[in-house]
């Protein structure tokens, strides 16, 4: 399809322009990245990646998927291909500058004493619920459900313990129940109204 225009591109499901890409069509690449950048920056900002170094990875995470894209066999979708391969890269530059220590030692009590927020009636939005997480509850919840990773893969993407992780995600996703939950009620709250 040499000399396609953009908009013939924007037409075409991602299997198809995953092998245009493969073919060499770097439009059909940048229709891809069009499409799927700010749903993998989103997840990087979710992991807790500031917006610059979000931005930085999502672009490392397209070039590796551009010299990678005959291995895009068409089994899962393109966007959780590329958010597997964004996710791995912002944790391999975590381990390289050695924060992940910090986000696995955080302690139960210092995620625990998050002060719930006064006003009951203000909007809340998961990215506010999460950045209420500690950051490793944070990580592992945003791996696994946005990043598609399997308790496994975050586990050994994460040099944790399975178990650790299980329990990071278990408590994560309860304090985001209560947290979104109406009222915002935390969940010691609830169980002492009730």
């Amino acid at each position: 399809m040499p000399g396609a225009s953009n908009t013939s591109f924007a037409s075409l499901h991602d299997v198809e322009l995953c092998s245009f890409a493969a073919a060499g069509e770097r439009r059909a690449f940048g229709e891809l990245v069009r499409r799927h950048s700010s749903a993998v920056r989103s997840l990087l900002r979710r992991m807790g990646a500031a917006a610059s170094e979000a931005d930085d990875v999502a672009q490392d995470a397209f070039l590796t998927a551009f010299e990678r894209i005959a291995e895009f066999r068409g089994e899962g979708t393109f966007a959780g291909w590329v958010k597997r391969i964004a996710a791995r890269s912002y944790l391999r530059r975590l381990q390289k500058e050695r924060k992940l220590a910090v986000f696995a030692s955080e302690s139960l009590e210092q995620t625990a004493e998050a002060a719930p927020r006064g006003d009951a009636d203000a909007a809340i939005d998961l990215d506010g619920a999460l950045k209420e997480l500690g950051a490793a509850e944070r990580l592992c919840v945003s791996m696994c459900f946005g990043a598609g990773l399997s308790h496994t893969e975050a586990a050994e993407a994460l040099n944790l313990p399975l178990g650790t992780v299980k329990s990071h995600v278990k408590r994560g996703l309860e304090k985001l129940r209560a947290r979104l939950a109406p009222g915002g009620a935390t969940v010691e709250g609830r169980r002492g109204n009730g």
